[in-house]
């Protein structure tokens, strides 16, 4: 339920495409920075350190397993980013090339980028249940980040398919299904590791999952921060989320 939520997020952003607006740019550039900072500290605090521990139970050398287990994580999500790269950021809905004459092209345009996001939602799915099935108090953090970020990839998934067809269902059953893609990789990565689970494998999930998690803060949320920004939003959001990221983290634990 808490995949399906961060999932649908990008219908939320799929929505806000009927009113012909995009959300305040500088709103937009806080809300992203603010993600990007809370994902990088639970990824290099607690999720990385989740990974040492269960690689400590076996009696291996817990950071040293966790660090290369991190850097196949950002060694994955280069070579994804390679494979199927991800075209949001260079989609706007107030920019000239949404015309009536090229209502066909834009129309592909959409449909490619739902399925290029769509690709890149399945590792934050399954990065998020194993976050929350080892402790909650991670997985809900990381799930309202993503959610955050999941609204702007709504928006350029909805910005070409709705200027080009008009047509409000095929709009939002084309961030709906791209949505889905956060639960249906849980389900899958769960699915396909269920019967392996061990410390071992935990301590490599988790350390990759902190190293995908990094690579995108730091590929997509806070240059697409910057990009809205108008001032000094990104930093305030950054260091906001790290923040509020810290202190919930210490206030889940005293509890």
């Amino acid at each position: 339920m808490i995949t399906l939520a961060a999932g649908l997020a990008t219908t939320l952003g799929g929505v806000l495409v009927f009113f012909q607006k995009t959300p305040n740019p500088r709103i937009l550039a806080f809300g992203l920075a603010f993600a990007g900072g809370a994902m990088v500290y639970v990824s290099l605090t607690e999720i990385f350190n989740k990974s040492a521990d269960s690689f400590n139970q076996i009696g291996q050398n817990g950071f040293a397993y966790a660090t290369y287990a991190f850097l196949a994580g950002l060694i994955l999500s280069v070579l994804i980013d390679k494979l199927i790269p991800n075209p949001h950021e260079t989609l706007d809905p107030n920019d000239t090339q949404f015309q009536e004459k090229n209502r066909a092209k834009i129309a592909r345009l959409g449909m490619l980028t739902a399925a290029a996001i769509t690709a890149h939602n399945l590792p934050e799915g399954l990065a998020t249940f194993f976050a929350t099935l080892e402790n909650p108090t991670v997985g809900l953090p990381l799930a309202f980040a993503i959610a955050i970020h999941n609204i702007p990839e709504g928006i350029s998934i909805a910005a070409p398919v709705y200027f080009a067809t008009r047509s409000r269902k095929l709009t939002l059953a084309a961030c709906f299904v791209s949505g889905l893609a956060e639960p249906l990789g849980a389900v899958l990565g769960f699915s396909i590791l269920q019967p392996f689970l061990s410390p071992a494998l935990f301590g490599g999930v988790f350390g990759v999952i902190a190293g995908v998690m990094v690579f995108l803060s730091l590929d997509e949320l806070l240059p697409a921060a910057k990009r809205y920004a108008n001032g000094h939003e990104t930093v305030y959001g950054l260091v906001l989320g790290m923040v509020l990221m810290s202190l919930s983290l210490i206030a889940f634990q005293a509890a």
